[in-house]
């Protein structure tokens, strides 16, 4: 694992990568209010022996990225997908297979939208249709929603990570165990590595999508891949599914009994399933 911190355009973003640079290069974009490391490094090596130069970095406000006032962002969604490019460009890299989680996902979607030329596939993951009206779509976990009404002192650390926790053990699955320790010594060293996750606060622009990408999903043309949990209380499959019928070819991928998540347990068919539609994609171009 290497690091780089990539400078340009008055914008610093945290950057590390696993892997051969001379292999197809794939890049991880994580959801709101998560740095990198919510790309667990072992998943990332596990991607990068696929044969792939595998790259996650931190969103503004996440991490070691810029940070801004909480309250003030100086940036909109738009600029979270430029920074798609800025993080290729900073590789020297002219086109990668894009995987995205949860707000990741809606951030790839709209790169592929955008410069399709620089996307080579998309994997989205446990996310929802960007442009699509999901208001008649299932709702969200009702005990998620009251966890989401409750406010949380994020530059507290022990307030933050339990509040974390409790999130975390909410949109978790039903097929496997929740590892409360686990969760907590990662969530405590992402909060020590952050300086706190107050300024992630900002990330509620990211949802910001303008309405220029209304109606547009039905235009990718980059390969795409959906992975969605069975069991996802934030984002029902039913998005994941709308997601995958909206764009020609796209294959759907169920995670049974899968949550709002990445768990240990389903790496390896979440990386199985990128590999071969990393491959698949290869030989169409």
């Amino acid at each position: 694992m290497s690091g780089l911190m990539i400078r340009t355009d008055g914008v610093e973003l945290a950057t590390q990568s696993f892997g051969n640079p001379n292999q197809p290069p794939l890049l991880l974009i994580m959801g709101g209010m998560a740095s990198m490391l919510w790309w667990p490094e072992e998943f990332c090596r596990r991607l990068a022996e696929r044969g792939r130069f595998v790259i996650r970095y931190d969103q503004r406000d996440s991490g070691l990225s810029t940070k801004y006032p909480p309250g003030r962002p100086g940036y909109t969604f738009e600029d979270a997908v430029d920074d798609v490019f800025r993080v290729l460009d900073g590789y020297g890299i002219p086109n990668a297979h894009i995987v995205g989680f949860s707000l990741g996902g809606m951030v790839g979607q709209v790169a592929a939208l955008k410069r399709p030329e620089r996307v080579l596939s998309l994997t989205a993951i446990s996310t929802s249709p960007v442009g699509v009206n999901t208001s008649h779509f299932p709702p969200s976990g009702e005990a998620w929603l009251e966890h989401m009404a409750v406010e949380a002192d994020w530059s507290d650390r022990a307030d933050a990570v339990a509040y974390l926790i409790d999130d975390a053990r909410l949109t978790a699955g039903t097929a496997r165990p929740f590892d409360e320790a686990g969760t907590r010594a990662f969530l405590e060293r992402d909060f020590d590595r952050s300086g706190g996750y107050l300024n992630a606060t900002n990330h509620s622009v990211l949802f910001e999508i303008g309405e220029s990408w209304r109606g547009r999903l039905d235009e990718m043309k980059v390969p795409l891949l959906v992975l969605h949990g069975t069991a996802d209380p934030v984002f029902p499959p039913t998005h994941g599914e709308t997601l995958a019928r909206t764009v020609t070819d796209a294959k759907f991928v169920k995670i049974e009994g899968g949550g709002h998540e990445l768990h240990p347990g389903d790496w390896e068919e979440i990386i199985s399933a990128i590999d071969e539609h990393v491959a698949r994609s290869m030989c169409i171009k």
